[in-house]
């Protein structure tokens, strides 16, 4: 009788980030600066929410818009969805959007104000991710109901066949009886033979919809000498997506980190090349051994990002040195003790200072905020963008559970950012780079995390490390 039970609910996030669902970012919208922040659905179709934080006053209206990213669709708009300005903030807007269809979609924030008009396009990867059980209180509440309505039914058609055609104070006969009897039994076993048929098409729409949750690509790394090979397989989640169409994000197809776990002493952050469908290769620099976790961020030909996780054990590596925007970071093992770092020392003696804006609190978007200062404790004076942006930064759990590759405009990615044809000049971009750089960023869950920020001075890629208590 579970095709009576109709609450099929369904959890889970973006799948651009490892356990990290929301998606944020900042950025211009005509002369207006927005923070914004989008929780996906759990369900396709569902209702995408969304929250609009205007920096300064003057914005009267704040509507979202929500389109696929590429296809015909993505140029037939329907009526925008108008947000409600906080009770608390009137400088906060919040409200929601449906997303229709599995894929990669936008939604567009058009700001309007005493400035005039501005717009913004948000990328958003649709999907649905895990089904979860119904509740075993609401299941057995409806199917007590259901057994009451079968009991009806049969003892109201009995009753009909038995009495409704005799006068009023006649008592049924025998035949009367028999007959309410047999009506009884066959009204019976055509209901239950309804649930059954009812059931298995509640199965089947199931089975059906399962094989529409999200599932990731698979990545299989192996290792001869001190090559690194990843072989990247589709477990047939969509008919209609490739292994080899992937495009550049920041210069290159691919973003690996490596951290060693359990320590998270050692993290590395390469680019390997494309050798063929599914296949990206790259010699590994000096490392030491231990195990890895790789984390590998690939964007789709249709704006649809994807992290791709594995695991290696890899010895010694006597490999080549770094290069190009290849980093790395060596840092004392994570210490679970409750407490955040604020400032990380690198090797050639600058210094890197963490500088959040409150108290670190799960489930809250918040401006994370980075400083570089050089031996003397003086900006640099020779600031240069790291693939074309102030900072990179990585938002790591301890237990493995989340993992956030952010950037200063946020969690989207650079490539799906430029198809929806939004400003993408971060602050700082022009001449005389500041020596900070924020993240706009959400930490999905309390616990401990440690943070890897990267900035560029020179030649040089200095990655700072600090761990980070969330309450």
């Amino acid at each position: 009788m579970r095709f009576l039970l109709v609450l099929f609910l369904l959890a889970g996030g973006a799948s651009a980030h490892i356990g990290s669902p929301d998606v944020f970012m900042e950025g211009p919208a005509g002369p207006y600066s927005l923070f914004v922040t989008v929780q996906p659905p759990s369900v396709i179709p569902g209702i995408a929410q969304i929250q609009v934080r205007v920096s300064a006053p003057g914005v009267s209206q704040v509507a979202a818009t929500p389109l696929a990213m590429t296809g015909p669709a993505s140029r037939l708009a329907p009526i925008a969805d108008q947000l409600v300005p906080s009770k608390d903030d009137p400088q906060t807007f919040n409200g929601a959007v449906w997303l229709m269809q599995t894929g990669s979609w936008q939604v567009r924030i058009q700001a309007q104000g005493t400035q005039g008009v501005g717009t913004i396009s948000v990328p958003i990867p649709a999907l649905a991710r895990r089904s979860l059980a119904m509740p075993e209180a609401l299941g057995a509440l409806l199917l007590g109901l259901t057994a009451l309505l079968v009991f009806g039914l049969v003892a109201i058609t009995g009753a009909a066949v038995r009495e409704a055609q005799l006068e009023p104070g006649v008592a049924p006969d025998k035949g009367h009886r028999w007959r309410g009897r047999l009506v009884m039994a066959g009204v019976l076993l055509l209901v239950l033979g309804m649930v059954w048929f009812g059931n298995s098409w509640w199965n089947s729409e199931a089975q059906d919809y399962s094989e529409r949750i999200y599932k990731p690509l698979q990545m299989t790394p192996s290792l001869t000498g001190a090559k690194l090979t990843l072989h990247i397989t589709d477990p047939g989640w969509l008919p209609w997506r490739k292994i080899d169409d992937f495009i550049p994000d920041h210069g290159h197809l691919m973003h690996l980190y490596l951290i060693r776990e359990p320590q998270m002493d050692r993290i590395f952050h390469l680019h390997p090349e494309m050798t063929g469908p599914g296949v990206f290769a790259l010699d590994l620099p000096v490392m030491d051994a231990g195990k890895y976790g790789l984390y590998a961020d690939v964007v789709h030909a249709d704006g649809f990002p994807e992290t791709l996780t594995a695991t290696l054990t890899i010895p010694e590596v006597k490999g080549r040195a770094l290069e190009g925007d290849d980093a790395m970071a060596t840092a004392a093992p994570v210490q679970e003790t409750g407490t955040t770092t604020r400032e990380f020392t690198l090797p050639d003696g600058y210094r890197m200072r963490f500088m959040p804006a409150g108290p670190l609190v799960a489930k809250r978007a918040q401006l994370f905020r980075f400083e570089l200062l050089d031996p003397q404790g003086n900006a640099p004076r020779d600031m240069r963008l790291y693939m074309g942006m102030t900072g990179h930064a990585a938002f790591v759990k301890t237990d493995g559970s989340v993992f956030a590759h952010i950037h200063p405009n946020g969690s989207v990615s650079m490539a799906a950012v430029m198809m929806t044809g939004s400003p993408h000049d971060m602050p700082g971009m022009e001449a005389g780079l500041p020596d900070t750089v924020q993240f706009p960023y959400g930490f999905p869950s309390a616990g401990h995390y440690r943070i890897f920020v990267q900035m560029k001075h020179g030649d040089t890629i200095e990655t700072g490390v600090f761990d980070a208590f969330v309450g």
